[in-house]
């Protein structure tokens, strides 16, 4: 029997047995979409997927891409496999029991041999309750051994020290943890002004050490060379007494080309500034009269 609906433009007639063919092909057609997506699955680049059956874990992992399970009964699970960071703040007390607050950057990341293993123990995310923990209980026993002030001179010695110590903690063969990085160390203000004054006290001890070094050098360099003229000036006079005639060489080497003056006594008895020259022309033939004194080979300035 067919049904007639009326409307605006006219009669439509309606085939009950055709329609209720077409909606339980839509439901067969929707059915079977549903049923194909849920045997099927994609994981994404840089994950890999945990298969869970009713509630069971398989005990491989699915690679990344396109791949076929159980409609309805088993569920992928992605678990990253990059590398991830996580901040956290971190508390120490220091050998001198000074507390030290700091600001820690982990960088971790899941390998494959453990994506199961992570899911099945931690859930899926192994920080919290797995990574934190031991790292922050490695800076802990770095720390003590180090002053409050040896903590923040040499930071990246506690931060390569705390780093292996949370790698053996945590196991290299389950989990990698790839580095941590310590920034924003904060100490108390008195422990912090104790610490730059100390500082400005090493600085002032290492100038006057400076100084000290330098007065020395000095006064060493100064000796040396005193005592290189003296030697100087001894080789010198033994060298002089050793050969007269390297008195005349010097004599002539530093001659300016005029006869040198020399005072004689004259007829009258006084004495005459002449030449050598005049003298050895003016003197009898016989020995030389005596030379009272030599002057220098400079002649007297001419008056205009």
């Amino acid at each position: 029997m067919n049904r007639r609906f009326s409307n605006s433009d006219g009669m439509i007639e309606v085939n009950p047995q055709f329609l209720g063919r077409f909606i339980g092909v839509a439901i067969i057609i929707f059915v079977l979409i549903i049923a194909a997506s849920s045997a099927t699955y994609i994981v994404p680049p840089g994950f890999r997927g945990v298969a869970v059956t009713l509630g069971k874990v398989s005990p491989e992992f699915k690679p990344e891409g396109f791949g076929l399970k159980q409609p309805f009964l088993t569920h992928i699970h992605p678990m990253s496999v990059r590398q991830q960071t996580r901040a956290m703040p971190a508390e120490c007390y220091s050998s001198d029991l000074q507390q030290v607050m700091m600001e820690v950057n982990v960088f971790y990341r899941v390998p494959e041999r453990s994506v199961v293993k992570i899911f099945q123990d931690f859930a899926g995310e192994p920080f919290d309750s797995l990574i934190a923990p031991r790292v922050q209980e490695a800076i802990k026993e770095v720390a003590a051994e180090q002053s409050a002030e040896q903590i923040v001179k040499k930071r990246e010695e506690v931060k390569i020290r705390a780093l292996e110590l949370a790698r053996r903690k945590i196991g290299t063969n389950f989990l990698d943890l790839v580095d941590v990085v310590l920034y924003n160390m904060s100490l108390s203000p008195e422990l912090e002004a104790a610490i730059e004054l100390k500082m400005v006290q090493e600085q002032e001890a290492e100038k006057s050490k400076f100084t000290q070094l330098k007065a020395q050098i000095e006064a060493d360099t100064a000796i040396i060379r005193s005592r290189g003229e003296a030697e100087a000036i001894q080789v010198r006079g033994l060298a002089l007494r050793a050969n007269s005639d390297f008195i005349r060489l010097q004599i002539v080497q530093n001659w300016n080309g005029r006869s040198p003056l020399v005072v004689g006594a004259g007829g009258s008895g006084a004495n005459l500034l002449v030449s050598i020259d005049d003298l050895s022309k003016r003197a009898p033939p016989g020995p030389n009269r005596p030379v009272k004194a030599i002057a220098p080979a400079v002649a007297p300035p001419r008056t205009r």
